[in-house]
């Protein structure tokens, strides 16, 4: 098995192609001819000193490499074909994906792009290995700085503003560390060439690219490229990063033994780095995107260092954490700042369950965690959608903007509100590249595809309009938010405790997956979108599922009520301890009671879900509580409320006038059907209360929301000391489950390589 490569950008030189040009004179004529000017003369003269800019440069190499194919074409067939950076248009070519015509024109306009940007630079890092590399930025602040090449596991180019550079270079250099500036024009494979992808991206829009004859591995994800995302790629690859050395780990794990470089040796100087210090890469791995991050040796392959490398790279920079594994918010406090702090303490996200809570409740919950996590450790707030009450939704949107919150967690939205676009847009600003910098990352839930839509697409432009005439946005913000999506991460949440629309992972991860693949080609974002997988992920062999399935990141959320951290009463938590996967049932929501929204409960040792549901089926036979048989009233008020339920409706009216909504008693008083609702809807408020004060007098009317995922994790660490959810503490159990992970899918990568 062999495999033909192809060198990029660096490789040209004054008087390449020399002895090619006259056994190409057709395809020369042609080319200067679509070029401008005289191909030859520049490639072997270069009279105006013009082969090293870039827009000379790129349609130059394309020439000079497809000429040397053509005239030392390998007699068999390769099996695989590569090229780094704008080599991967020759190995494009040879697998037939188009014609050299078109491959001309693609990276003629591809180079005139990429030269017109500026105002950035690069530099070569050696000696180092990436994840050195990264957290040597990380820890000197240097955000604004991409990684652009993987060339070898020591061999890291990075990019970004050149006054940034600079200091990189100075900072670099008094710590002995080798570091090389680049003679660029700009930083290329970098966000900050957002610009010139999106323009390129319509420009493709132009072809129509022919079935791969020969696979090609893509630069982008180091998978092999598919017929229908030769576009996407392309325009992508501009604004990515160039994973040169997990190509060559992809194809080592494939079984590549022979690689024939066209037209030079830099890349085979690279290859033999990497196939002499980098392990191979197995298709188990990839899947996962487990060891696709970075560039691993033979010494990163333990479980914990693999762990830390399961999901996105992108998403632990983002919100600056080690693992791919966030704590989702859970109602009124269960995720509470105790939990949250654990986490951020742990380098872990959480997010505080903000549902249910007061703005003055929320504001104490904040403070206490930002008094705590005072070395700018990674947290998070829930931002819970208020159908009959936006304004509340802003408050709380404004009382997150004035304490500095930058990260929250968007749940329950079927349409994106003001309050998120004004969030999302606060502080948005340009850098001095032109390229949007966003403060605030909204981690959107979703379990439908078309949710995830609206957030995966810019603020809508009507209320954008709106907080601009409003003066609660700059014009720049309004401007920019045409550059970004609503969120950058998105989590499928599948079938979960709590609210739920019940959907299957399986079906609705890669469904979003692809949904984000079109919306990507539509807007070509500087930084892509993310998925990741919520509901029902509580042992290690789910996470691996989802890591293989592709997600980003995990969230996890019923495991995580069981433990010393989470803000509920010990009863409760005494019941879920022993729960198993069979343990939980559906019952009508109290905040969507007349609908029939549902949430996943406990079900053994409580009647609560019989109850509520029994309260949902009454509420449909009957237009009011007079109809409703006065035994079965009776029955209500001495097993289920505890009252008589005209206590219950003086309560229900102290309530309303107390949060300022007299109207809904008026409406109530004058349709029977709507008391109704209201009373059997203080049930809900009251079963909550009675498991958070863990009343065990009325355990049997507990509301638990909490879904099979406790059960199954209750199952996996039976007769450890986790089985007592005294002993479990929030932050150890995502690193149990990520390294389980990591270990599962390292016996699995075994079993295929014997």
């Amino acid at each position: 098995m062999k495999v033909v490569m192809f060198p990029g950008q660096g490789s040209q030189y004054k008087g390449m192609g020399k002895e090619l040009f006259n056994s190409f004179k057709q395809e020369t004529l042609m080319a200067s001819d679509i070029l401008g000017y005289d191909l030859e003369e520049l490639c072997i003269k270069d009279p105006n000193k013009q082969l090293n800019r870039t827009d000379f440069t790129q349609p130059a190499l394309y020439v000079v490499n497809a000429f040397a194919y053509y005239a030392n074409q390998p007699h068999s067939r390769p099996s695989y074909l590569i090229g780094h950076s704008l080599g991967e248009y020759n190995a494009l070519l040879a697998a037939e994906a188009f014609d050299f015509k078109t491959g001309l024109k693609l990276v003629k306009r591809r180079g005139e792009l990429m030269a017109a940007a500026s105002g950035g630079g690069m530099a070569a890092v050696l000696g180092h290995k990436a994840e050195v590399v990264q957290q040597m930025l990380l820890d000197g602040g240097y955000t604004d700085i991409d990684i652009a090449n993987f060339n070898t596991s020591t061999q890291i180019v990075i990019a970004g503003p050149q006054h940034t550079i600079d200091r990189v270079v100075e900072d670099f250099e008094a710590q002995s560390i080798k570091i090389i500036p680049l003679v660029v024009s700009a930083p290329f494979h970098s966000r900050y060439m957002q610009p010139a992808a999106v323009e390129f991206n319509n420009f493709l829009q132009n072809f129509q690219f022919l079935p791969l004859q020969i696979p090609v591995i893509s630069n982008v994800t180091a998978n092999p490229y598919t017929n229908e995302e030769v576009s996407t790629l392309l325009a992508r690859q501009i604004v990515s990063s160039v994973r040169w050395t997990d190509t060559i780990r992809t194809l080592m794990g494939i079984g590549i033994t022979a690689y024939e470089e066209i037209g030079s040796s830099i890349l085979t100087k690279m290859v033999n780095d990497i196939k002499e210090n980098c392990t191979p890469l197995t298709r188990i791995e990839d899947r996962a995107k487990s060891i696709s991050d970075v560039p691993a040796t033979a010494a990163t392959n333990e479980k914990t260092c693999l762990s830390t490398r399961l999901g996105s790279l992108a998403f632990r920079e983002n919100y600056g954490i080690k693992y791919a594994y966030v704590a989702g918010a859970m109602y009124r406090g269960i995720a509470s700042p105790q939990l949250v702090v654990r986490l951020g303490k742990a380098n872990m996200l959480g997010f505080l369950g903000t549902g249910g809570m007061s703005l003055e409740q929320m504001e104490k919950g904040i403070q206490q965690i930002q008094q705590q996590l005072t070395k700018n450790e990674a947290y998070g707030v829930n931002l819970l959608h208020n159908l009959n009450d936006p304004e509340f939704e802003m408050k709380a949107a404004e009382l997150f903007l004035r304490y500095g919150v930058s990260n929250i967690e968007a749940s329950a939205y079927m349409q994106i509100t003001p309050a998120l676009v004004y969030y999302r847009l606060n502080g948005l600003y340009k850098n001095q590249d032109g390229q949007p910098v966003c403060k605030h990352n909204i981690l959107a839930k979703v379990s439908r595809p078309e949710v995830a839509e609206i957030f995966m697409r810019p603020a809508p432009e009507k209320m954008v309009r709106h907080l601009l005439e409003d003066g609660l946005i700059t014009s720049e913000q309004a401007e920019l938010s045409r550059l970004i999506p609503m969120s950058h991460d998105i989590c499928v949440e599948a079938d979960s405790g709590g609210h739920t629309d019940r959907g299957v992972a399986m079906v609705l991860l890669p469904s979003i997956q692809r949904l984000k693949k079109d919306i990507t080609e539509e807007y070509a974002y500087g930084s892509l979108i993310r998925v990741g997988l919520a509901g029902g992920i509580g042992t290690p062999q789910a996470a691996t599922c989802a890591y293989m399935m592709g997600a980003d990141f995990i969230l996890t959320g019923s495991i995580n009520q069981c433990t010393v951290e989470a803000g509920t009463s010990d009863a409760v938590k005494d019941l879920l301890q022993d729960i198993n996967v069979q343990d939980t049932d559906y019952a009508p929501a109290g905040d969507m009671f007349e609908i029939g929204a549902k949430v996943q409960v406990l079900k053994k040792g409580v009647l609560f879900a019989a109850r509520a549901n029994k309260l949902y089926v009454l509420y449909n036979q009957h237009a009011g509580l007079e109809e409703i048989p006065e035994k079965t009233l009776t029955q209500l008020e001495k097993t289920y409320f505890n009252k008589p339920i005209t206590d219950i409706w003086e309560e229900v009216k102290v309530y309303f006038n107390r949060i300022g909504q007299p109207a809904e008693i008026s409406r109530a008083e004058q349709n029977p059907k709507n008391k109704m609702a209201l009373i059997f809807r203080w049930y809900f408020g009251y079963t909550n209360n009675l498991a958070f004060e863990g009343n065990i007098e009325n355990k049997v009317n507990f509301q638990i929301h909490t879904g099979s995922a406790l059960g199954a994790f209750n199952q996996w660490v039976k007769g450890t000391p986790l089985e007592s959810w005294k002993k479990r503490h929030v932050d150890e159990i995502g690193v149990s489950i990520m390294e389980g992970a990591a270990k599962m899918l390292e016996e699995a990568s075994l079993m295929i390589n014997n």
